[in-house]
């Protein structure tokens, strides 16, 4: 099971108010603490990803690699988790603003309860784009070296990290939605050629 590190932790005090209006079903913005709404965290890759395998709401088994030709937004979060909480509508909002794109948010639950926890949470919240993906044994963070709650990885549409984000942030600022779009993108189109 992962757990929030010390560093994760200290990252929840300013997402406190805003997870608890976000529980009481109120629509929040979520605080970041970083600036330039977290962007300045967002540390740039290019890494194989190891073998993950979760599942979606009907319990079928999924791995990254099912997405390959589709850009990822891989964030690992639990319904426990402050700094989790806070930020999920902007990663519903984000999953709106780039589903054209061919971009997928993909919120992956480390809940030990499963879908009916995610379910329960969504509908309180209001969280409507994302869709339900699951791994209650938090296999796949540990096998990500993910730190602690939430991580967000950006997967190129060849299947590779390209960027990782510890802690929570502001998804759907412009500069975030603009770096997403350009790290996903093919090589040929990321370096600017034709």
């Amino acid at each position: 099971m992962l757990v929030p590190t010390r560093r994760s932790v200290l990252l929840a005090a300013p997402a406190l108010a805003a997870a608890t209006l976000i529980q009481a079903g109120l629509p929040a913005r979520p605080a970041i603490a970083a600036t330039a709404h977290g962007l300045n965290r967002l540390r740039e890759a290019d890494a194989a990803l190891p073998d993950i395998s979760f599942t979606d709401s009907r319990g079928n088994a999924q791995e990254v690699a099912d997405f390959r030709g589709q850009g990822l937004v891989l964030n690992l979060w639990a319904t426990w988790c402050p700094p989790c909480v806070a930020e999920m509508p902007a990663l519903d909002r984000l999953a709106r603003m780039l589903a054209p794109d061919g971009i997928l948010v993909l919120p992956l639950s480390s809940d030990r309860g499963g879908l009916p926890v995610v379910q329960a949470f969504y509908e309180r919240t209001g969280v409507k784009a994302l869709g339900i993906w699951l791994d209650p044994r938090g296999a796949a963070g540990r096998a990500l070296g993910a730190r602690g709650l939430p991580t967000t990885l950006i997967i190129d549409r060849g299947g590779r990290e390209r960027a990782r984000l510890e802690g929570d942030a502001a998804w759907d600022a412009p500069d975030f939605v603009s770096a997403i779009r350009r790290l996903v993108a093919p090589a040929s189109r990321a370096g600017g050629a034709a």
